[in-house]
C-alpha cells in the first residue's frame, strides 16, 4: 500500500527493505490473514472464500478450508483479484517496528484490520470540514 505523503517522515528510512523482509521472509509470500499467495490471481467469491488453487480447495476469509453446499450456484458469484501483500502495522503506531508488531497482509485483510482507523480519520475530516465552513461562511443551512 503505498504511504501518504504527509505520513512518509513517521516511517523508517529502511522500510522497503524491512516491508520486503516481512512480507517475502517470514510470511514467505502469503497473507499472514488468510493465507492468499502474493501476485496470483485468485478467485473469490466476495464475501472472504476464495479458491485456494495450489490445494484444490475453498477457504473461508481466515485461510480455513470449508466447503460449498452441492448444487449451490456460484458461478455468477465468483470474481477474480490479484493479490498484492503489504505489510501492516498491528497497532498502527508507524514508530513501532518490531517484528511482533509488523504482520504481511492482502489487500482485504489490510482493509479490515485498518477499518476502525479509517472510520476515525473520516470523522475527523469530516468534523474539520464543517468547522472550517462554520469559521468563514457561517453555519450550515
Amino acid at each position: 500500500m503505498p504511504i501518504r505523503r504527509e505520513h512518509r517522515f513517521f516511517y523508517p528510512i529502511d522500510w522497503p527493505q524491512l516491508s520486503a523482509l516481512i512480507r517475502f521472509e517470514r510470511a514467505k509470500g502469503c497473507c499472514e490473514g488468510c493465507g492468499r499467495p502474493h501476485g496470483q490471481l485468485v478467485y473469490h467469491l466476495g464475501d472472504g472464500r476464495w479458491w485456494d488453487a495450489e490445494a484444490a480447495r475453498w477457504r473461508d476469509g481466515r485461510g480455513r478450508r470449508i466447503r460449498l453446499v452441492s448444487g449451490a450456484d456460484i458461478l455468477g458469484q465468483v470474481r477474480h483479484t490479484r493479490v498484492v501483500l503489504a505489510a501492516a502495522h498491528r497497532d498502527h503506531d508507524t514508530a513501532n517496528n518490531i517484528g511482533a508488531n509488523l504482520a504481511a497482509f492482502c489487500q482485504r485483510c489490510h482493509m479490515i484490520h485498518d477499518r476502525p482507523e479509517h472510520r476515525r480519520r473520516r470523522w475527523r475530516t469530516l468534523f474539520r470540514r464543517k468547522a472550517l465552513g462554520d469559521l468563514f461562511s457561517g453555519p450550515y443551512a
